[in-house]
Formats: structure tokens, C-alpha cells, sequence
């Protein structure tokens, strides 16, 4: 071999550093899986379902906080449902239903503390005769409610003007 053939060879250099972009496929699914996350993410938390329910879960915890008597925490516990109740079930639904009526609506949307005596003892604290304090009940039937309200909706039987369960066993 002759020495000078090796001197004639190009110089010996590095390849050129790699570029920042374009991200390798890697990358690419990232950011689309974030960004998807982002969005679901704030469309969840922007849910005026959930809205609702939290404030009326807030109104609630004012309520059971109060140191009112029982008359005053079944009208504050009464009047809560039936706003809730509007607001989710409509107008049309709900604005008509009384006594016994609105009772079994409240049990079968998901009040079930309030089945029998402690639903009948709210009411009738709420409209002036005071019954027993059934509080803690009444206050866990408002909290069950305003939970589940929406998600179990009971059906709405004109004729009769009550709530009734269609397709499901009565409790």
C-alpha cells in the first residue's frame, strides 16, 4: 500500500446533528392523546349537569349546617328538591305533582330516604304542622336525589298525575 493514497481520503467528520423537527411518531400520538385528554377533561368539568348538581350539593350542606328548626330545614329541604327538580326534569313534569304524588316522584328519582312516614313528616313540617324532626333522613333523601336524579328518571303517568315505574319493580 502506498501512504499517499491515505492522504488523498477526505477528512473523517461527524453527520450532521439530529433536527427537532419533525417529532418521531412517538411524539405525534402524545400530543394527540393530550390534547384529546384536554378536551374531554374541560368538557366534563363545563357539564352544566354537573354544574347543578354541585351547587345544589353546596345548597344542601348549608342547610345541614343550619342550626334552624325543623320546620325552617324541611321548607329549606323541600323547596331545594323541587327547585333541583325543575331544573332537571322540566317544568312540565314536575311543577304539578303534590302530596303523595310528588313523594313517590322524589322516592323513585332516587329520594328513597324519604319513603313513607320521613317524605310525609317533611311535608308536613314544610307546610306549617310541625311533625317529628326527621332531619337526618330528610336531608339523606334530598342528598340521594339531587345524586341520582337524572340518571334514574321515573316516568311520568298523566292520567293519574304520579310517578310510576315502568318496566321496574316498585319498591
Amino acid at each position: 500500500m502506498n501512504p499517499s493514497w491515505l492522504n488523498q481520503l477526505a477528512p473523517a467528520h461527524a453527520p450532521a446533528a439530529a433536527g427537532w423537527w419533525p417529532p418521531a411518531p412517538g411524539w405525534w400520538v402524545a400530543s394527540l392523546i393530550l390534547v384529546l385528554s384536554v378536551v374531554l377533561l374541560v368538557w366534563k368539568l363545563r357539564d352544566p349537569r354537573r354544574a347543578r348538581r354541585q351547587a345544589a350539593l353546596r345548597q344542601l350542606q348549608l342547610i345541614r349546617a343550619s342550626d334552624a328548626d325543623g320546620a325552617a330545614v324541611a321548607r329549606a329541604t323541600q323547596n331545594l328538591i323541587r327547585r333541583y327538580a325543575l331544573e332537571v326534569f322540566g317544568h312540565t313534569r314536575v311543577a304539578k305533582l303534590t302530596g303523595e304524588a310528588w313523594l313517590t316522584f322524589v322516592m323513585n328519582a332516587g329520594g328513597d330516604a324519604l319513603a313513607g312516614a320521613p317524605g310525609r313528616s317533611m311535608l308536613t313540617a314544610a307546610f306549617g304542622n310541625h311533625s317529628t324532626d326527621d332531619r337526618q333522613q330528610w336531608l339523606a333523601g334530598a342528598e340521594g336525589f339531587i345524586k341520582r336524579a337524572g340518571k334514574k328518571a321515573p316516568a311520568l303517568d298523566i292520567r293519574r298525575g304520579a310517578a310510576s315505574t315502568q318496566g321496574s319493580a316498585v319498591r
